[in-house]
């Protein structure tokens, strides 16, 4: 299998098109279907199920994409390794919990885009469980997530602190357990989310069930509906520092094994040599 034949083929299944493909790749129609194609026929088995113009990847080319994947990442890897003095380039796919990458990431990137700028950044935003799952299945080459991270495979970088806070309305009452948020609904990140799984637990303890645990994609979503009375929420502090609530959000502090929480940079033990990883856990350090 060739590296390119392989290279097409990750970019039409994470495209689900052709069309899509080549253009993302920089390559006529034609020459993508071609190539996809031919390596159907060398494996011998079908990688897409094909309806119309809509691909969808089988069982064997999901085996095949784990693989693919791995194999793209030791050949960058490998190349990167025998260029030592050079600057690094290639691509970084880095994964974010939402709200770090609001609060933190913005001058840390767009310093690092001014020092390395033959790097091209990919950035995915998701709970820390889907974040964690993305590197180990080497779809993300590093992570910023909530910690503790118990993955032996995982190399850890502790990089920023975060104090946690409940916020409600403006109006509401002060809040010094979770007994005074009987009946409140609870707004939380997609399940995976270590914040989320954090606030349910001080709730479990409290023995208070909340009224209903409405879910949501963004943090702002989450702050305008908190804003509007209609639940309770947990956030960074940072976050809300960085915006002008204080007249529509109050804000209410927390236990200590609750409210503090450290951000670790992660990245696959295995992966040894990755020059833009290495470049972007310094400008983090």
């Amino acid at each position: 299998m060739e590296l390119s034949a392989l290279r097409i083929f990750k970019a039409v299944a994470e495209e689900g098109s052709v069309t899509l493909a080549a253009s993302r790749l920089n390559r006529v129609q034609s020459n993508v279907s071609a190539r996809l194609t031919q390596l159907e026929e060398s494996l011998g088995v079908p990688l897409f199920h094909r309806s119309g113009r809509k691909l969808q990847i089988t069982a064997e080319g999901t085996r095949l994409l784990a693989y693919a994947d791995r194999l793209l990442q030791l050949a960058d890897e490998a190349q990167a390794a025998v260029q030592p003095g050079h600057s690094p380039s290639g691509q970084l796919r880095i994964g974010s919990m939402e709200t770090t990458a609001a609060a933190r990431l913005p001058q840390v990137l767009a310093a690092f885009n001014r020092k390395h700028p033959h790097v091209d950044l990919m950035l995915d935003t998701a709970p820390t469980d889907q974040l964690l799952d993305g590197v180990l299945k080497h779809r993300l080459d590093v992570a910023l997530v909530a910690g503790p991270v118990p993955h032996a495979e995982l190399t850890q970088l502790p990089v920023f602190e975060e104090e946690l806070v409940l916020i409600t309305c403006h109006g509401h009452p002060p809040v010094a357990s979770p007994r005074d948020l009987v009946r409140r609904n609870l707004l939380v990140f997609r399940s995976g989310c270590t914040y989320r799984r954090r606030l349910e637990a001080w709730f479990a303890e409290g023995d208070v069930a909340p009224a209903r645990v409405s879910e949501f994609g963004t943090f702002e979503a989450i702050l305008g509906c908190v804003a509007a009375g209609m639940g309770v929420a947990l956030m960074p502090r940072e976050v809300l520092n960085q915006r002008k609530l204080a007249r529509t959000i109050r804000q209410h502090e927390l236990p200590p094994d609750i409210a503090h929480v450290e951000t670790l940079l992660v990245w696959r033990k295995d992966v040894l040599h990755h020059p833009a990883r290495s470049a972007f856990a310094e400008s983090l350090a």
